[in-house]
């Protein structure tokens, strides 16, 4: 009984402090400030609970009631609400973003002969043998088997037997035509691509 005499007096307690506040800020507000204040206080519609996880969200009765507003409107009205709501809400027209914007083909025709593009050095290289002689098919065979890593002899003559074939992949030009003149000495034809 005692803690429900407490927080009635507590409660009285703030009652009386917020009159006084009330009564002091009246004096200093416009009177059309404070009206549109209490308008706020106790007209406003209770704020409703947020929406759990898996839940529909409530949304007040006003907003329901703009998107059904809204939603009749025609093509027209709604341009003309958009400029409103522009001009109201002082809001900058944002500038378009062309992303399909493409150059005429007179444009690039000139700007093609006017620059033009150097020639790109290759700097990767990979080593591809294409054919070899058939009487020097073993000695071929030892060579990709030295030369790929983790081949076994099986593995080598299932590589050489079924070429065109890749030996190695993006290495340097020097390290490529070394392994083309290896690869050519053992009777196979070789391109650098």
């Amino acid at each position: 009984m005692g803690t429900v005499k407490f927080v009635a007096s507590e409660l009285t307690w703030c009652l009386r402090c917020s009159l006084r506040y009330r009564q002091r800020s009246a004096s200093i507000q416009p009177l059309s400030f404070r009206s549109s204040m209490q308008r706020r206080l106790y007209t406003a519609d209770a704020i409703p609970a947020a929406a759990l996880e898996g839940e529909e969200k409530q949304y007040a009765p006003k907003i329901k009631q703009l998107v059904k507003d809204i939603s009749q409107l025609n093509l027209l009205e709604v341009a003309d609400l958009n400029e409103l709501l522009k001009k109201s809400l002082k809001i900058a027209d944002a500038p378009l973003m062309a992303f399909g914007a493409v150059p005429s083909a007179a444009n690039l025709k000139t700007e093609e002969t006017e620059v033009p593009e150097a020639k790109q050095e290759q700097i990767n290289f990979s080593v591809k043998i294409t054919k070899f002689e058939d009487s020097k098919k073993v000695a071929l065979i030892k060579e990709v088997k030295n030369l790929v890593p983790g081949l076994n002899l099986v593995q080598a003559k299932k590589f050489v037997e079924s070429l065109p074939q890749l030996v190695k992949t993006d290495i340097p030009k020097e390290e490529a035509e070394k392994l083309k003149a290896v690869l050519e000495a053992v009777g196979a034809t070789v391109v650098l691509s």
